[in-house]
């Protein structure tokens, strides 16, 4: 291979050779050098084939503006597909060409680097560190401002370097290199990626002010065979040249609609290049060429050659020539890289000496574009391509093998618009999101349509800025933390016990603690008829808790719940259910009230961090007047429920200076004191219609209440129950489950808790929609009671019902599903509870769940089977 490498020049160490492998062969480059870099530097033309023509495609840019030098990285870390001209050189670097498309990891590839994620807050973050971004960061920090400079380069230029570097040693100021902010947000919330090494980074980022100073991208010129290697822009043949010591071709011709090039040319020239012409398009060049060779009013019409350009033919309108050359450097104009602009919202205007658009209409107050995004370049003429016959091989988009004569195709189709045109070619639909396609293929489209230039902006593009792996995005949430396991602080002791636990929202909770030779069905019994005979101990800690505080939290809770929570005492209980904006069950639990000011309210296990979200979302949106403040507490409290005839006797064998008795502690309050020596607040509250109490302690007291109670209701016979015979004992008392019996189809009537929606206090969540005429129809689904012919008998939960029993022709109306199903020793029998078209208009109707087995004839009933009287809640 030809050394390209230039003797002395550009930032790289020299002193630190770096050897790597690209397509098998070992090369060798420097510190500094990019992948693109080194391969130009060791005499590699094609980096990769074209992705559906198989053309061959070499380095064009210098940046993440690349559109065809896209390579596999194997070592030391996997990327799928990356620009070469920003993969930076380290030592073992393996990488492979890809044809545009990447490939999914397979089990024998390197992971990425392990990535973090940070927050910070800053007055001022400026993305981009060029001489207009360093100064505003300079200024921001000598205001006292703390600030932040993300840039996604990794070799600056020296005067870059030492400015970087003086404002790094400024107090509360950060300079990253290596870092891409991927998008902005709202009110300042910026994400922003650093490649560092081994760990990458991503950094939430809130700033009071954004200063975006992110530069300008240089745009192609599209003429025949534009995508053979050698054809390159004139900033990146230059930033070569400069920043890497690397000579991109011996003998050049620049062709330019604006000044920029010439100082390409003059960098080319004075590295040792020859420069054949510089060719202008415009009539009259007012840059001086310093004896190069004008070719003013001149367009390249088409670059030769097999595997690199070899010659290039230019025209004058009036007679053509062919140039020897091995390089065109090429510079159509700069555009303003508004990217993240354009994501947060930001307009474009068109700027007609530029022939480029520039931010448009100011955006918000917090964000600023400066420099050359601001719209900053050169003028340039408005050329976007050069007219020919045919013009399948005048490529707009070398990612997707794109060429003008595709947008005309397009055009004929009967397409206008240039977002449809995007759709249609794929223009612009790749990894570098069109960056030097977009603007090109709208012009194009605008000059087809004869239209004047600027008249339709290019399409937009969506973050990430730039690509970022899935796994960088999920940083530790991977493996076993992806999804972490919750456990509460009696964990240890089911363990210990030989607890089944099942999976609800994240925390592992004992499902049933099977005996020696126990089955599921068995353990099951055993607990149920435990506690509706004796006293049962659950493990209630997973219940979501939610402290809400603040002179109007008792008006938040009111618009929150359907009824109503203000009229609650101080020590007092009461049920309460949510509900979406729809007017459908979102959650329910039970809310207590601490103080004149301070309510502590419960989630179902699953629901938790929804509920707090919807609250927070209400607050924050809709009532931010109201000055009411929710804090989780879910993992503040270990909280141990005991049930049954006997639980007051268990509770006073345990010990506590509470007063147990049915006048001192009455159903629905709560009391404050000692129990087993532990400070702790007990509830009267129950889940199983039996009389039960609550014990609510500090989290690290959990295991130890749990071990006390265990020891002083051996006497009573207490045993531990999970959450599958909550479910039987829950269900045999009528008490829905919300997302098991519940769907986001159901209202309160529907439920038959109308009692539950207070008509007397003012608004909240859901009122309008429960007043729609859909949920008052009296054929919705309600909640029913389902009694099997054959009382032994399960019918499976999610079974579909039918009215008849050998139905009709197919398709069969169903008219409603099982929702919960169990065997209970209580009943001596099995039961269910199920949705039902105008169930409670049904009662006592036979409904059947047609399955493979066979057919399941069942009895419409109440839902509630035990205790309707709700007698045994006393004791």
């Amino acid at each position: 291979m030809t050394s390209m490498r230039l003797p002395q020049g550009g930032a790289v160490d020299r002193d630190a050779v770096v050897a790597f492998r690209f397509d098998d062969t070992t090369l060798h480059g420097f510190a500094g050098d990019s992948l693109a870099s080194a391969l130009l530097a060791n005499g590699v033309d094609v980096v990769a084939p074209s992705p559906l023509l198989g053309r061959p495609r070499g380095v064009m840019a210098a940046g993440v503006e690349e559109p065809g030098a896209f390579v596999e990285v194997t070592e030391p870390y996997f990327d799928a597909i990356a620009p070469a001209t920003t993969v930076e050189l380290v030592e073992g670097l393996a990488a492979r060409a890809r044809a545009g498309v990447g490939r999914l990891p397979m089990a024998g590839d390197r992971a990425g680097p392990s990535s973090e994620h940070r927050n910070v807050h800053v007055e001022t973050l400026v993305v981009g560190a060029g001489r207009t971004g360093l100064r505003a960061a300079a200024a921001a920090s000598g205001g006292g401002d703390r600030v932040m400079v993300v840039d996604e380069g990794f070799a600056l230029r020296a005067d870059v370097r030492q400015a970087a570097a003086a404002l790094s040693d400024a107090p509360d100021a950060t300079v990253l290199l290596r870092a891409t902010a991927l998008g902005v947000y709202d009110d300042g919330y910026v994400v922003v990626h650093e490649r560092a090494r081994p760990r990458e980074r991503v950094w939430h980022v809130r700033a009071r002010r954004v200063v975006l100073a992110t530069g300008a991208h240089e745009r192609p010129i599209v003429f025949r065979d534009n995508d053979l290697p050698g054809v390159m822009l004139a900033s990146a043949a230059r930033a070569y040249v400069e920043r890497f010591g690397v000579l991109p071709g011996r003998r050049a011709v620049v062709f330019t609609n604006n000044d920029s090039a010439y100082g390409c040319a003059a960098t080319l020239r004075a590295a040792g290049a020859e420069v054949v012409a510089i060719v202008d398009c415009r009539p009259a060049a007012s840059a001086p060429a310093d004896g190069i060779p004008v070719l003013a009013g001149w367009t390249v019409t088409a670059a030769q050659g097999a595997s690199r350009v070899a010659r290039v033919r230019v025209t004058d309108g009036a007679s053509e020539r062919d140039l020897d050359a091995d390089l065109v450097a090429v510079s159509g104009g700069w555009n303003p890289v508004v990217g993240l602009w354009r994501a947060l919202g930001g307009g474009l205007r068109y700027d007609e000496d530029r022939s480029c658009f520039v931010p448009g209409p100011p955006g918000p107050p917090w964000i600023e574009v400066v420099g050359r995004a601001g719209g900053d370049v050169p003028a340039a003429a408005p050329l976007w391509f050069v007219p020919a016959d045919d013009l399948s091989r005048h490529f707009v988009d070398l990612q997707r093998d794109a060429t003008v004569a595709d947008i005309a195709e397009a055009l004929d189709a009967g397409l206008r618009s240039a977002e449809h045109v995007k759709r249609y070619t794929y223009i612009g639909t790749s990894i570098d999101q069109g960056r030097t396609s977009g603007v090109v293929a709208a012009e194009v489209v605008n000059q087809l349509l004869g239209s004047g230039p600027g008249a339709q902006g290019p399409t937009n593009a969506r973050p990430p800025y730039t690509p970022v792996s899935f796994a960088t995005l999920a940083g530790r949430a991977r493996g076993r933390l992806f999804d972490p396991a919750r456990t509460t602080p009696i964990h240890r002791w089911h363990v210990e016990h030989g607890a089944v636990f099942e999976n609800v929202g994240q925390w592992k909770r004992p499902w049933y603690f099977p005996r020696p030779g126990d089955d599921m069905e068995a353990a099951v019994a055993r607990e149920c008829l435990a506690v509706r005979t004796g006293a049962g101990i659950m493990d209630a800690s997973t219940l979501g808790k939610v402290e809400v505080v603040g002179p109007d939290a008792a008006e938040f809770l009111d618009r929150m719940y359907t009824n109503k929570m203000s009229s609650l005492a101080v020590g007092s209980i009461r049920y309460g259910m949510m509900l979406g904006v729809d007017g459908m069950v979102l959650d329910d639990g039970v809310a207590m009230r601490l103080g004149e000011d301070r309510f502590l309210f419960t989630t179902t296990t699953g629901g938790a961090a929804r509920v707090l979200d919807h609250c927070e979302e209400w607050l924050q949106t809709e009532w931010p007047h109201l000055r009411a403040y929710c804090t989780s507490v879910t993992e503040q409290w270990a909280t141990v429920a005991v049930a049954g005839p006997r639980a007051r006797a268990v509770l006073a064998a345990l010990g506590t200076d509470i007063d147990l008795s049915v006048e001192a502690f009455p159903w629905m309050t709560f009391r404050e004191g000692n129990v087993a020596g532990i400070p702790a607040r007990v509830a009267r509250v129950s889940f199983s219609g039996e009389l039960a109490f609550e014990v609510n302690v500090a989290g690290w007291h959990g295991l130890p209440l749990w071990e006390a109670a265990m020891e002083a209701g051996r006497a009573e016979g207490l045993t531990p129950y999970g959450t599958e015979t909550m479910h039987v004992l829950r269900a045999e008392k009528g008490y829905v489950i919300v997302g098991q019996d519940t769907d986001g189809t159901v209202t309160p009537h529907d439920l038959g808790m109308s009692w539950i929606v207070s008509t007397k206090k003012g608004d909240f969540v859901g009122r309008r929609s429960l007043r729609r005429p859909d949920t008052a129809r009296r054929d919705r689904r309600h909640l029913v009671g389902l009694l099997p012919d054959d009382p032994q008998t399960l019918l499976p939960e999610g079974a579909q019902l039918v009215a008849e029993e050998d139905g009709s022709a197919p398709p069969v109306a169903m008219v409603g599903h099982v929702t919960s199903s169990y065997r209970s020793p209580s009943l001596g029998r099995t039961f269910a509870l199920a949705l039902v078209d105008g169930g409670r208009e049904l009662t006592g109707r036979t409904l059947y769940a047609p399955l493979p087995e066979g057919t399941i004839a069942a009895t419409v009933t109440e839902p509630v089977f035990y205790d309707p009287e709700g007698a045994r809640r006393d004791g």
